[in-house]
């Protein structure tokens, strides 16, 4: 039986990179954190589980500055694994806790391209999952996805739960990565599950989405409609760059743990700072629960036929950056949000409005 731990989502502070090695500073403050984290956490239960949020490497300056893709890719895209990963095996095997952290890498079967990638460090330093985000932030982040190259993904990794939506079965329960925009759809929180995820992370979510109660609605919903705990750990103050003064809370706080009925465990709300927020994760209840349950372990009662026909129809462009890089801001607008809303109007499912 796994006892119950402490999972930990480290909130901390930021800089965005404009060269590989910028990422450093933000690495020896993470060791820090960790640090400080692990050791009052760990008062009453074991600390296993330390989630590193998204952004906290390289920061966020690729969509923000809407970067040329291909130079990002060039000069502050890193490589998983490689050194960057290796320094956080070091943490994780110091720590002796499992550890999920992002960022954004390359592939080696697209070059000149880069991915955002979650990935998961066991506590003897080895990566045992990487998933490749589904969803950007749609607008303005440049990150391939593997909808954007769907014929030659499909052809390396095949169509299947596993290629989209991997999960690491682990001593402390199965892990699966849901990164920031990916959990504003359902059905990518549901992929996990039905690949069997038991802890899923969760990565930061903008303000003023964050405080206007976006993020709190999402974290809870993904965790109780899958029956799965949730850790979501927010990025703290953001400096734009290695020589910036000015720190802005672009993300909000509301970091959260939620268990698998969608309560909240452990919560941190404010951001501007580096803080962190943790919570137990009983496995052993969890799989009690799903097991026993009459009606709310939903999964068991899906009804796939039915719902395969929402889907028939395809609505999003796949194979979007097969052959091109992707789009700038200004671009993507033109070329994919004003015709997306034109297919929903023309095929009658939205109201033009008056």
């Amino acid at each position: 039986m796994i006892e119950p731990y402490q999972a930990v989502g480290l909130i901390p502070t930021m800089r965005g990179i404009t060269r590989r090695a910028d990422i450093q500073h933000n690495i020896d403050h993470i060791g820090h954190l960790i640090k400080a984290a692990s050791w009052l956490s760990s008062l009453d239960l074991p600390v296993r589980l330390i989630a590193i949020p998204e952004g906290a490497l390289q920061g966020f300056n690729d969509e923000v500055l809407d970067l040329d893709h291909e130079d990002f890719a060039a000069t502050c895209a890193i490589d998983v694994p490689g050194p960057e990963t290796e320094k956080l095996a070091e943490l994780a095997v110091t720590w002796d806790s499992f550890l999920i952290a992002q960022a954004k890498a390359r592939h080696p079967e697209f070059p000149g391209r880069f991915f955002n990638i979650g990935f998961v460090i066991d506590r003897r330093g080895e990566i045992i999952l990487k998933h490749y985000k589904t969803v950007p932030l749609l607008p303005v982040e440049h990150s391939v996805t593997p909808h954007d190259v769907w014929d030659r993904w499909i052809e390396l990794y095949g169509e299947c739960l596993d290629a989209f939506y991997p999960v690491a079965d682990t001593e402390i329960g199965r892990i699966g990565i849901l990164m920031a925009n990916e959990a504003s759809y359902p059905e990518n929180a549901r992929g996990l599950a039905m690949n069997g995820a038991e802890i899923i992370y969760r990565g930061p979510y903008p303000h003023p989405h964050v405080g206007n109660g976006l993020y709190e609605v999402q974290n809870r919903a993904r965790a109780l409609d899958n029956n799965a705990y949730l850790i979501a750990c927010n990025v703290g103050t953001y400096f734009l760059d290695e020589h910036s003064e000015i720190p802005i809370d672009t993300f909000g706080g509301q970091s959260m743990i939620v268990d698998y009925k969608g309560q909240i465990v452990g919560r941190h709300d404010y951001s501007g700072g580096s803080s962190w927020v943790a919570g137990t994760i009983d496995v052993a209840a969890l799989r009690h629960f799903r097991a026993n349950a009459q009606w709310d372990n939903w999964i068991k009662d899906l009804k796939t036929e039915q719902y395969r026909v929402i889907y028939d129809r395809p609505i999003y462009p796949k194979n979007l950056y097969l052959s091109r890089k992707p789009y700038n801001h200004t671009e993507y607008r033109k070329e994919v949000i004003n015709r997306q809303i034109e297919l929903m109007h023309e095929r009658d499912i939205w109201v033009r409005p008056e």
